[in-house]
């Protein structure tokens, strides 16, 4: 690498030399903090993530040589050191990739599936009542097989250019040496203090020494570090088939309480569940926004096909020349129409006829629209629609009402694109904050709870409910990676963390950024409510004080939450011709606190300076 990028590359994530490391018993007395970068514009590519080791370990892959791919799995398991509550090998999720020599969008579906030995009453007490959402998340019936390995391993193979022992030596030695412990860290393991602690392995290893770790010590995780070897000198198979797939089934099938405390649910997971696990190449989601294509996850997520329906229905008014106030409105009406489809009609598609095409064709589009009010909104929730295939102007539905279920509110999400004009938009998850609890002994890793994202029983024994569990199931997801072309060529890619809101936070930021012609990272930074069909629109602080006044005379109900989200997103900006593509980078500023933003050749050194505003070039003909 030559010496001017690697000064570059230092610069712009913070680091220091001479970190200290924490010893086996415990963390490290006070080391230098690594600052967090939410903007970066430049060329040779760009990484956003939430954490700014995993952006400068993803941006060393880019530097090296590495493409798109390479350096969003370099970038994912790094965040399995530093986020291990929201992101891990025990977990799963979506990655959406464009190959800018194909042209193609192509994503792989590593989503987690249930054991063979689940059947629909498996959240059911001997009563026939849904078990506690409580005891389900901290227990191994929650634990579905993993899919992140298969994922990282799939992802190399079709679009990558180095081999994961390549990818996986960052992240390895970061594990290794520590990483800089922040606030958001401690008040993560704070909040899951009592869980960690039913579990001697968990507490072993994100209690060292019995206490939370403190801001500014180092955290190390020796045993990710050898996982990590492992995986990276004998492959991701000695995951799936192998002594470490045996305790990870047994782990589940057994979690070891301490002693004194409740036993929870044993799990189902099973070994020959994990030999049989596969990360499929499934077809993008398509919609046309405004003249541009977007690309989005198909099921079992349900972000794609939410997402794009949404976008349909907008795209029958002009926002752009609305009033903010109304822009909002409608946003916060299609999306209560979207959601109402969304948990209608979508979940696995191998255990369910979803109408993906009729969900996301114009027609049904043109029909739901017709049930947004633009001086009203309507009571919710909305019934959902009935995509047939036969639709008439503003006709009329009949559809059944389906309330949102419950979903996680961990989960992260990277953005990565290269010089050459690959892109990767990759959302990870162990589902909750922490996932099941329950650490794998001596392997350094939670397991994830996805299982949780199935419905525990029928709203409605009378009609069909595409999402309670079955033997080998995906359970349906929110997690909506997103890439955005402009007549085919790369313009953008986008994420988030956060469950069911997932899907409003992509949705909210491409409006934001589309139709309200602002900066990417203003686009992002702008305050949220997230529209989910509910009786009352969940929304941030600042969102209920700028525009609460005005939607609640619409007829709009608004309950409040501290944050929602936790975007992360890559914008190709206007470059001439023969030159090479400039980049814009953009993370949170403040959300989970703050995201990190990194290029690898930083031309306008826009570390703590304001971007000039044609950065914001129309996106709209």
């Amino acid at each position: 690498m030559p010496h001017r990028r690697r000064t570059s590359l230092l610069a712009l994530v913070g680091l220091t030399a001479g970190v200290a490391v924490a010893g086996p018993a415990g963390p490290a007395a006070a080391a230098p903090t690594t600052e967090k970068v939410p903007l970066a514009v430049g060329t040779g590519g760009a990484v956003a993530t939430v954490d700014p080791d995993a952006t400068r370990i993803g941006l060393e892959v880019l530097a090296d040589g590495g493409n798109a791919a390479d350096a969003a799995v370099a970038a994912a398991a790094a965040l399995g050191v530093t986020e291990p509550y929201s992101a891990g090998v025990g977990g799963g999720g979506f990655f959406v990739y464009y190959d800018a020599e194909t042209g193609e969008v192509s994503t792989i579906d590593g989503r987690e599936t249930a054991p063979m030995a689940m059947g629909a009453t498996a959240f059911l007490d001997e009563d026939g009542a849904p078990l506690p959402f409580a005891d389900a998340v901290t227990s191994g019936l929650s634990v579905g097989t993993p899919g992140t390995p298969r994922t990282w391993e799939r992802a190399l193979e079709e679009f990558g250019t180095k081999s994961l022992r390549d990818v996986l030596a960052g992240p390895t030695a970061l594990a290794r040496d520590g990483f800089t412990v922040d606030e958001t860290f401690r008040q993560q393991t704070a909040e899951n203090e009592e869980r960690f602690r039913t579990f001697p392995a968990t507490a072993e290893l994100f209690l060292p020494g019995g206490e939370l770790p403190e801001v500014g010590s180092v955290f190390r995780n020796p045993d990710l570090a050898r996982t990590y070897r492992q995986l990276g000198t004998r492959g991701v198979d000695s995951f799936y088939d192998g002594r470490l797939a045996d305790e990870i089934a047994a782990t589940a099938q057994d979690p070891r309480e301490a002693e004194g405390v409740p036993e929870v649910h044993d799990g189902l997971l099973t070994a020959e569940d994990l030999a049989a696990y596969d990360a499929p190449l499934r077809e993008a989601t398509k919609v046309e926004y405004r003249g541009l294509e977007v690309y989005g996850m198909a099921p079992p997520s349900s972000g794609g096909t939410t997402v794009g329906e949404a976008l349909n229905i907008l795209d029958q008014y002009p926002l752009a020349s609305m009033p903010q106030a109304d822009r909002l409105h409608h946003y916060l009406e299609a999306g209560a129409l979207a959601f109402a489809d969304r948990n209608a009609y979508v979940g696995d598609p191998a255990y369910n006829q979803v109408p993906v095409d009729e969900l996301l064709s114009e027609g049904f589009a043109s029909e739901r629209a017709c049930e947004i009010d633009p001086t009203a909104a309507a009571p919710k929730p909305v019934p959902a629609g009935v995509p047939d295939g036969e639709y008439a102007p503003c006709a009329a539905t009949d559809g059944a009402t389906v309330p949102d279920t419950a979903a996680g509110v961990s989960t992260t999400h990277l953005t990565v694109a290269d010089a050459e004009g690959n892109i990767a938009s990759y959302t990870l998850t162990i589902e909750q904050t922490g996932g099941s609890g329950i650490t794998v002994p001596g392997r350094g890793f939670l397991l994830n709870n996805e299982l949780t994202d199935f419905t525990f029983a029928p709203a409605d024994l009378t009609k069909p409910e595409p999402n309670l569990p079955a033997p080998g199931k995906r359970p349906r997801s929110s997690m909506a990676p997103t890439v955005v072309l402009n007549d085919g060529e790369p313009l953008m890619a986008l994420g988030s963390p956060g469950g069911s809101t997932i899907i409003t936070t992509v949705l909210q930021t491409l409006v934001n950024r589309i139709d309200g012609n602002v900066q990417l990272d203003q686009a992002i930074a702008a305050p949220r409510a997230t529209p989910r069909n509910t009786a009352t629109v969940t929304a941030e602080p600042a969102f209920i004080e700028a525009h609460g006044a005005e939607l609640t005379a619409l007829g709009h109900a608004f309950g409040e939450t501290a944050e929602i989200g936790a975007a992360t997103a890559v914008e190709f900006l206007p470059t001439p011709a023969g030159r090479t593509p400039l980049m814009l980078a953009a993370a949170e500023t403040t959300r989970r606190g703050g995201g990190s933003a990194g290029v690898v050749d930083d031309v306008y050194a826009t570390r703590g300076t304001k971007v000039a505003p044609d950065l914001a070039p129309s996106l709209i003909d």
